[in-house]
């Protein structure tokens, strides 16, 4: 058996099980506060189209390299809700913003605009190199 983690290790790909240790997806998003040590909880995807449900941090039984164990049953798994991202932060330029500072502002909305995008393709990715790790 392995040794407890911190949640500040946790990477997206590890392995979460239910109480039973019966596999229930794996980890997509680890939520929280890194600069306050506030960890708030999992966004957990089986599959690789699966939606991400929210695991609250009192759910979390215990971490190990590489594997999350919950507290909750198969059942308990089942029910719990989808994850929703929170909403991007947006910089508010005043009035008297130069016509450089409203470009860059532009140009970073676009780029977060996308980020609805990312996580199918990163999915897909811990999926296959999971895949490939367990040959």
């Amino acid at each position: 058996m392995s040794d407890p983690v911190s949640w500040f290790v946790i990477e997206p790909g590890w392995e979460v099980v239910d109480r039973e240790g019966n596999p229930v997806g794996t980890v997509d998003e680890t939520i929280g506060d890194s600069t306050d040590d506030i960890f708030n909880g999992l966004a957990v995807t089986s599959g690789v189209l699966g939606k991400a449900r929210y695991v609250p941090a009192e759910q979390v039984a215990e971490i190990t390299e590489g594997r999350v164990r919950l507290k909750l049953g198969g059942a308990g798994v089942e029910s719990l809700g989808e994850y929703e991202e929170p909403p991007t932060t947006a910089e508010i330029l005043p009035e008297q913003a130069g016509l450089l500072e409203r470009a860059e502002g532009a140009t970073i909305d676009r780029v977060r605009g996308h980020e609805q995008d990312v996580p199918l393709l990163r999915r897909a990715w811990i999926w296959l190199r999971g895949a490939l790790r367990r040959r």
